[in-house]
């Protein structure tokens, strides 16, 4: 239980915050030596001097306040974050006041807040509002709720610096980094190589030409390229159809594999973001979400579950799901799905898709 002296204290801080500066110091240090002099010599003239100098510091504190009071706070976001990516954020300052302007405004981010720079407004008048541009960085996906900012200013004199705390309650729902980590690059070679080798076939799109099989029509042989090389060459095109590429996410996943975990979570993004850019279909599940893009919804849909996701002990092995070109999963206990039917060499896991110790 907290003394009575460190809840004195906390009420202290969270209602007066303000410090004195080198310059009030110096000020308050004059004060003492002039009033010490007036003492001493009984000079009318010091005692006025004390008593302009005493009403100076009072003037200075009640200006500074007066700065600080009608002072409003906005921050509009991107409608899309992902984590550890810097985005432009529009901070908004409104100056509520009627009449009574505000000077030497100093705007920065408290503790951990994403606000990692500090803006400085000469002036805001009464009644009016100035904009800054600036960059924020969300270190790790999810739902950030609250921010907390401080204004602070010297103003008029810097003797003190006078402070007050600002809250946003504004959501932000920021999505899993979506960047390259190592082994991701890999993985997506490897998928886009099995795709590509399986879209070969007859379509509308010419695809290239390559020697002649057995059994095949000749209505397809490039007589020019036949020609040109001693060999039969046959046209071949793309497949009209994009096939199914399936990404699950398997939600069992012990204590000692919660960092994998995250990890795993970003390459589900990555992935589902890349091949979604590619143009090819995504199926992303997992034990509680399944959606198929670009059909049932956008790749932001699988993102914002992403941002949000977290282990559930105790859920049941995932199934394989319907016969796709290229089948992932990720699972931190690879007997149970393969025992569901899972191929092994389908399964990232710990042992071979391990976490990045940097991160």
């Amino acid at each position: 239980m907290a003394s009575p002296w460190h809840r004195l204290k906390h009420a202290l801080e969270s209602r007066i915050r303000q410090r004195v500066t080198r310059g009030g110091l110096a000020f308050t240090l004059a004060i003492l030596l002039v009033g010490i002099a007036a003492v001493i010599s009984a000079n009318n003239l010091l005692f006025l001097v004390v008593a302009a100098m005493l009403s100076t510091l009072l003037i200075s504190g009640f200006i500074c306040r007066l700065s600080l009071a009608g002072l409003e706070l906005d921050i509009l976001l991107p409608e899309r974050i992902t984590a550890r990516r810097s985005v432009a954020a529009r901070v908004a300052v409104r100056n509520v006041k009627r009449v009574m302007p505000s000077f030497s405004i100093g705007l920065k981010g408290e503790g951990d807040s994403v606000f990692g720079s500090t803006l400085y407004f000469p002036m805001i008048a009464g009644r009016a509002a100035v904009e800054e541009i600036v960059e924020v960085c969300f270190g790790k996906r999810g739902a950030h709720r609250e921010n907390s900012f401080q204004f602070a200013t010297g103003f008029p004199f810097g003797f003190l610096e006078r402070r007050i705390r600002v809250k946003l309650r504004r959501e932000a729902l920021v999505y899993p980094c979506i960047d390259p980590q190592p082994g991701f690059e890999e993985l997506l070679a490897g998928v886009a190589g099995e795709m590509e080798a399986y879209y070969r076939g007859r379509g509308n799109d010419f695809y290239r030409i390559r020697p002649y099989e057995a059994m095949e029509s000749a209505r397809y042989v490039d007589w020019k390229a036949t020609a040109h090389t001693g060999d039969l060459q046959v046209r071949e095109f793309a497949r009209e159809q994009e096939h199914l590429v399936e990404i699950a996410l398997d939600l069992h996943v012990p204590d000692e594999f919660r960092g994998w975990f995250e990890r795993a979570v970003e390459c589900c993004a990555f992935l589902s973001w890349r091949l979604s850019e590619r143009g090819s279909r995504v199926r992303f599940r997992t034990g509680e979400f399944d959606l198929v893009a670009p059909e049932e919804g956008d790749v932001f849909q699988i993102l914002k579950y992403l941002a949000l996701v977290q282990p559930a002990a105790g859920r049941p092995p995932l199934a394989p799901g319907a016969e796709s070109i290229y089948q992932v999963v990720f699972t931190a206990v690879p007997d149970k799905l393969e025992e569901s039917g899972w191929t092994p060499e389908r399964l990232m896991t710990p042992a071979n898709f391990p976490a990045d110790h940097a991160a």
